[in-house]
């Protein structure tokens, strides 16, 4: 079997780059019409992610923090982000941060969410973020990154 990201299957994101600048760009132009919301509806596309998984898995958890700083954390206890591994056994991580979700970013009929707003997708809130720290844990291996604005800041 081919290990080049070539032949990987897209099913939620492309796996060809980590950053889309462009897609964050224009995220960053139009935030009242992908966040409509603000915060509340970047917590719901987080916590659309968790449902998710809790879907797949039959059942889950899931805990929504506040801190005094006004930051959010959201943590649960799904599979975590898928990780592949290239051709020469480097681990590459899923851009679901930087990259358009390819299942709701730009399609009429995304479902929606709670509040009634179409869903949209991770990069919308990393975009969105003024930082923002994703940490996963998955069999095989655990990660954290941070974002600012939906570029990795961290290696």
């Amino acid at each position: 079997m081919d290990d080049s990201s070539a032949s990987w299957r897209n099913t939620t994101h492309d796996w060809a780059s980590s950053v889309d600048p462009e897609h964050l760009a224009l995220i960053r132009r139009d935030p009242a019409g992908l966040a409509p919301g603000g915060v509340r509806q970047l917590v719901l596309e987080v916590l659309a992610y968790a449902a998710d998984e809790a879907e797949y898995r039959g059942a889950g958890r899931c805990t929504v923090t506040l801190h005094p700083d006004g930051s959010v954390s959201v943590a649960d206890d799904g599979r975590g982000t898928d990780t592949r591994f290239d051709e020469h056994g480097r681990p590459v991580r899923k851009p679901v941060m930087a990259t358009k979700d390819l299942r709701f970013f730009d399609h009429p009929d995304a479902e929606s969410l709670p509040d009634g707003h179409p869903r949209r997708g991770m990069s919308v809130v990393a975009a969105l973020s003024e930082w923002l720290v994703h940490t996963n844990r998955r069999a095989g291996g655990a990660w954290s990154q941070r974002y600012e604005h939906g570029v990795p800041a961290t290696v």
